[in-house]
């Protein structure tokens, strides 16, 4: 922890450069001046007496496992190079502030823990939920207060939220505990806050893919203790950049496709004696198909068959990045694509057949890319993002096309980030 202006030499002389080029590679001088500027925003608000530390977050983007973690299936998922942000100092008392680009400032006292529903669905009752749950885990909890700000864009699929729980977790973690609190326990009260807070019923994949950094394989199988196996090799390793396109679809008020998904799941496993669909091998849920179809309706035989074959795919994609073997990583993507459109059914929003922007976005990939890269609908669906893996060489003329359908910035250009949440300074 230094004084501010001691912490801008240190990034102005290029002491963080390796710390900047390990979280945004070619971007590392662009983000240097973001960093610079959110200083100046906390001296602003806070004064310049404080010892300051600076600290990142990472969104996340899901590779596979397209609906599966909630009904207790395998994902795998990844860090991405958009992060939020913080400048943030330790301090007395009990009163905690945090001031987001962008939004009124949050204060919150540690004394109070209870949650507040009036505070459902807002963000000070993510500061309150992550102190309840270090106080859960018998750790220390105590007041800071922070500026933060964000170039993880909200409702683009890379889960803006989860990158801010996981940030106030950090830094809750390094001011007042060792600072190594493992990865899985930082998204674990991360999920705690969003769930018993916020009033979210998130699951665990999002706090997760930003709490642990890079790509890894994560099994619900066990809701106590998910699995947790890293990969050491990314797509971008081998020369692919991830490209999200935003089709620009109005599709706010969507909870009742999402919720009909695990619902449709949950109906099939419970014909099988089972709570969730994660116990059911393929063989047998093929053997019994026809009951499915006759006792659950096809909608939800079709979700469940995606659910099947999908949670077995992401064993293959990861023994496929494991082995260094992009080809074949490439041609699950595109099958995981083909699940998720026309088994899982989220890529259309019932009733819309006038704004099909997604179904649009996905065949002008197919028609750009052929074998050389994948697409796929992007984490809930019905719209919303696309998600593809692109050659470097053709990301420009990739992004062009889309840019000229959907518009100028609806495709950003990304990186698997290979860290966590990280303390620069």
């Amino acid at each position: 922890m230094s004084k501010p202006y001691e912490v801008k030499a240190l990034i102005s002389q290029g002491k963080l450069d390796e710390s900047f080029k390990l979280l945004y590679r070619e971007n590392a001088e662009n983000e240097k001046e973001r960093y610079l500027a959110a200083i100046d925003s906390y001296v602003a608000l806070f004064g310049d007496g404080d010892e300051i530390s600076v600290f990142s977050s990472p969104g996340r983007t899901e590779i596979g496992g397209n609906h599966t973690d909630h009904n207790r299936g395998r994902v795998l998922a990844g860090s991405v190079d958009l992060d939020v942000i913080a400048v943030a100092a330790k301090i007395d008392g009990s009163i905690s502030v945090v001031h987001s680009e962008g939004f009124p400032e949050d204060v919150v006292d540690l004394n109070d823990l209870a949650p507040n529903p009036k505070e459902f669905g807002k963000s000070p009752a993510l500061l309150r939920g992550v102190a309840k749950g270090f106080l859960n885990r018998g750790m220390k909890i105590g007041a800071f207060r922070a500026y933060t700000c964000s170039n993880v864009p909200k409702g683009s699929g890379v889960s803006s939220s989860a990158a801010f729980e996981v940030l106030l977790s950090t830094m809750m973690d390094h001011f007042y505990n060792q600072g190594d609190l493992a990865a899985i326990e930082i998204a674990k009260i991360s999920q705690f806050a969003e769930r018993e807070y916020f009033g979210k019923p998130c699951g665990l994949m999002d706090q997760a893919a930003s709490a642990l950094g890079g790509v890894a394989m994560i099994d619900f199988a066990d809701d106590a203790a998910p699995y947790v196996e890293k990969i050491a090799f990314s797509p971008m390793d081998a020369g692919y950049k991830l490209c999200l396109v935003t089709v620009g679809g109005d599709h706010a008020d969507l909870t009742h496709c999402y919720a009909a998904i695990p619902a449709r799941m949950k109906a099939v496993a419970a014909l099988f004696g089972e709570e969730t669909l994660h116990r059911i091998p393929l063989d047998r849920f093929l053997g019994d198909l026809a009951r499915v179809r006759r006792e659950a309706g096809d909608d939800a035989a079709l979700a469940a068959l995606h659910f099947v074959m999908e949670t077995e795919r992401v064993l293959e994609q990861k023994d496929a990045l494991a082995r260094q073997n992009m080809p074949r990583f490439l041609k699950l993507v595109r099958e995981s694509g083909h699940s998720s459109f026309e088994a899982l059914q989220n890529v259309l929003v019932p009733g819309e057949n006038a704004s099909q922007g997604a179904a649009v976005a996905l065949n002008l990939a197919a028609h750009l890319l052929r074998e050389d890269g994948a697409w796929r609908i992007h984490g809930g669906g019905f719209g919303g993002t696309t998600q593809n893996f692109v050659p470097e060489e053709q990301v420009p003329a990739f992004k062009a096309a889309m840019e000229s359908v959907f518009g100028e910035g609806s495709c950003q250009v990304l990186s698997i980030r290979p860290v966590g949440p990280i303390m620069l300074c």
